[in-house]
C-alpha cells in the first residue's frame, strides 16, 4: 500500500471513529433529552392529576353543599306547606262551626273591633241566613256598651264569613279570612311550635 493509500485509510478510519463518537454522543444526548422529557412529563402529569383531584374534591363539596341546600329548602317548603294546611283547616273549621259556637265567636270579634260612634254592620250572606234570633240585639247592646250604635245592614258583605264595620265611610274588615290573614305570622309561629317543636 502506498503512502497515499495509507493516509486515506487513516483519514477514513479517523472519520469513522469521529462519526462513531458523534453518533454515540448524539445517542446519549437524545436518551438524556428523552429521559428529561419523560421526567418533565411525569412531573406535569402529577401536577395535572393533583389539580384534577383538587377540582374533583371541590366539585364534590359544592355538589354536597348544593344537595344539602336543596334538602333544607325542600324540608322548609314541606314545613311551610304543612303549616299552611293546618291554618287552612282551622279557617275552614271556624267557618263551619255550629251556629251557636260560631256566633259566640263573632260576638267576641265584635267586642274587640267595635268603636264608639254611629256605624253600620254588614254580615256575610251565609251569616245573615243563619243568624240566631236575638243576635242583632247583642250587636246593639255591644255598641251601646262602647258608647255607640250599630245598624244591621240588610245587604250582605262579600265575605266568606264574619262582618264589616263601617264608621263614616271607613270600613273595618272583620271577616274570618281577614282575621286569619292579619294573624298569619302569629298563627304560623304557633303551628310551627306545635308541629315541629
Amino acid at each position: 500500500m502506498s503512502g497515499l493509500d495509507k493516509m486515506k485509510a487513516r483519514i477514513l478510519e479517523e472519520a469513522q471513529q469521529s462519526a462513531a463518537e458523534i453518533l454515540e454522543k448524539a445517542q446519549k444526548d437524545s436518551e438524556a433529552a428523552l429521559a428529561s422529557a419523560r421526567e418533565a412529563a411525569d412531573v406535569r402529569a402529577a401536577e395535572i392529576e393533583k389539580r384534577a383531584e383538587r377540582e374533583a374534591a371541590e366539585y364534590e363539596k359544592r355538589a354536597e353543599a348544593s344537595m344539602d341546600m336543596r334538602r333544607k329548602q325542600a324540608y322548609l317548603e314541606a314545613k311551610q306547606e304543612a303549616i299552611h294546611c293546618v291554618i287552612q283547616t282551622a279557617y275552614e273549621k271556624v267557618l263551619n262551626l255550629d251556629s251557636e259556637a260560631y256566633f259566640v265567636l263573632l260576638e267576641k270579634i265584635l267586642e274587640k273591633y267595635i268603636l264608639p260612634g254611629e256605624g253600620v254592620i254588614c254580615f256575610a250572606k251565609r251569616d245573615l241566613d243563619r243568624m240566631p234570633e236575638g243576635f242583632s240585639g247583642k250587636v246593639k247592646t255591644a255598641a251601646a256598651v262602647k258608647g255607640g250604635s250599630l245598624v244591621l245592614s240588610p245587604e250582605p258583605a262579600e265575605l266568606d264569613g264574619g262582618f264589616l264595620l263601617i264608621y263614616g265611610g271607613i270600613e273595618e274588615n272583620c271577616g274570618i279570612k281577614a282575621i286569619f290573614d292579619s294573624m298569619k305570622e302569629e298563627l304560623s309561629d304557633q303551628v310551627n311550635r306545635m308541629l315541629f317543636g
